[in-house]
């Protein structure tokens, strides 16, 4: 240990160290926060894209059901970690697509699951999400991976206890495995060992955040030779001794956490669980093993990479089966865990599963983005809405892209004109706000009123005001909306007001002048 360095924690299990409680505490201490503020990257986990997949993937289960003569009683969709609650946003709003298109006589109830106080209520506010609610088709609980035993929902005042659901329970755990504890093992010469874990740290932690001392802390780790069986699980065992045979030494990262939860969501129903999951992590035996110490990323809180390959071997020995990619991907893994018994099929999720594994998915996706902001100075409008199309219409990507568009619409032909007007509605369609400071609706306002879509501009800035109150900006460009659409009383009515509002401002002093007769 640094003699210079404070001691956290001496040598502790790596599943019981203080290292989960500071990752638990960093999102306590943080709430919606730690997105708004750009702390933890949430761009690619909760994209437009991802939620496209995992909304077609859930209407194939609600058909799969109804083709079985199962859909009488309500299916939960139950999200785990479900933090500001965007994903989720996208994804009712295109599984509302699919169902008016063909309609699926499934009835389904989305649940929310978060772990932080400040995030469900969030969740319980936000506007975006009311008619969801009153639908009756979104509800939330409060759901701790490690502790939790049942479902108690807060708008519906329903509890979901062992076996109180005849069908399967869904369950989507998007970038959730990867905060869960995991064990932490060291193979070496066909032998396993316990590994052991101390923290120092370089900030004093009686007087630090969870943030500070994640950031500044330092994890070494002690082997030593453990007793087998580990388990008393003996499918966990199995899949333990398969690592053992490699001949690489190695640290394994065992979700033994992940696999309980898992356990005790499927108790919640007489059929099983179903899981679509989408995490960085390995799929494949040889790629779980060979790692010379642990994959530990820091972002404000930290994460780890998800051992896929356990999480499928236990589901096939337990007599369900697994679905994941068979080609190599970068780092994000998606895949589709069946804890269902054989008789039971879902072949409509299985054949969706399929095409969207084999379709661009969010590796191609962030691969692209990068060569599209590296070389955004030579992309064209065309090429800029094409690739919009392809991330579909993911807002966090239009705004990237949005100092190049504005540059571009000065020399737009007619033709692009309205597919950039089609565009904007539907990047605002999935747009979900998390306490950014970014105003999107004042953006595409101006944008509007750039393209000469004056009524349309008039929308997104009344948007605005209701979503960040009275701006100075926004009043002067409604101002010259009226001015443009030739409502001559709208027009004075709104620069009296807008005089009030701002007595010290003479910015709209330039408006008086404008002859509304030469409109």
């Amino acid at each position: 240990m640094n003699p210079h360095a404070y001691s956290v924690q001496e040598k502790t299990r790596f599943s019981e160290s203080l290292i989960w409680q500071l990752n638990t505490d960093f999102y306590k201490e943080k709430g919606i926060a730690a997105w708004s503020e750009g702390i933890v990257p949430h761009q690619i986990t909760n994209s437009a894209l991802a939620a496209t997949a995992y909304a077609e993937l859930i209407y194939a289960f609600l058909k799969d059901l109804e083709m079985q003569k199962k859909a009488d009683e309500v299916v939960y969709i139950l999200e785990l970690g479900a933090g500001h609650g965007r994903l989720c946003f996208n994804i009712l709003k295109h599984l509302d697509v699919l169902i008016a298109a063909s309609p699926c006589s499934t009835k389904y109830c989305y649940v929310l699951s978060d772990i932080v106080e400040d995030n469900l209520s969030f969740l319980s506010s936000h506007l975006k999400l009311q008619t969801y609610y009153d639908r009756e088709v979104l509800d939330l609980c409060y759901f701790d991976a490690t502790t939790s035993e049942k479902l108690s929902l807060r708008k519906s005042n329903a509890t979901i206890a062992t076996e109180d659901l005849e069908q399967a329970i869904l369950t989507i755990a998007n970038y959730f495995f990867d905060s869960l504890p995991n064990e932490l093992y060291y193979i070496h010469n066909n032998e396993i060992y316990d590994c052991l874990v101390s923290i120092d740290a370089s900030v004093d932690p009686e007087k630090s955040s969870a943030q500070e001392l994640i950031s500044n802390m330092n994890l070494e780790f002690h082997n030593s030779i453990a007793s087998v069986p580990i388990f008393e699980n003996t499918i966990w065992n199995e899949i333990l001794a398969q690592y053992m045979l490699v001949k690489k030494e190695s640290y394994i990262l065992f979700p033994r956490a992940a696999l309980d939860c898992l356990r005790k969501i499927s108790s919640l129903s007489k059929t099983g669980l179903v899981v679509l999951t989408m995490d960085k992590g390995y799929k494949e035996i040889h790629s779980v093993t060979g790692r010379i110490c642990p994959d530990i990323v820091k972002h404000g809180s930290f994460s780890i990479w998800v051992n896929f390959h356990a999480l499928s071997q236990f589901c096939i020995q337990s007599g369900g089966h697994a679905m994941f990619d068979a080609s190599t991907n970068l780092s994000i893994e998606f895949g589709a865990l069946f804890f269902t018994n054989k008789a039971v099929p879902f072949p409509l999720v299985e054949k969706m599963y399929r095409k969207h594994s084999s379709q661009i998915n969010l590796d191609d996706l962030n691969s692209m983005k990068q060569i599209v902001y590296k070389n955004i100075g030579n992309v064209d409008l065309s090429q800029l809405l094409g690739f919009i199309r392809l991330s579909a219409y993911d807002s966090s990507i239009f705004i990237k892209l949005l100092p190049r568009i504005k540059n571009l619409v000065k020399q737009i032909s007619v033709m692009q004109r309205d597919r950039l007007k089609q565009t904007l509605r539907k990047v605002w369609d999935s747009y979900y706000a998390v306490k950014e400071d970014y105003d999107l609706s004042y953006e595409l306002g101006g944008l509007m009123y750039d393209l000469g879509f004056y009524k349309e501009a008039m929308e997104y800035f009344d948007c605005s005001l209701e979503i960040f109150g009275n701006k100075i900006d926004v009043d002067y460009n409604q101002i010259l909306c009226h001015f443009q659409l030739r409502q001559d009383a709208l027009f004075y009515q709104k620069l009296k007001a807008a005089k009030l509002r701002f007595p010290q401002s003479d910015m709209f002093a330039n408006l008086e002048l404008l002859d509304m007769d030469s409109k």
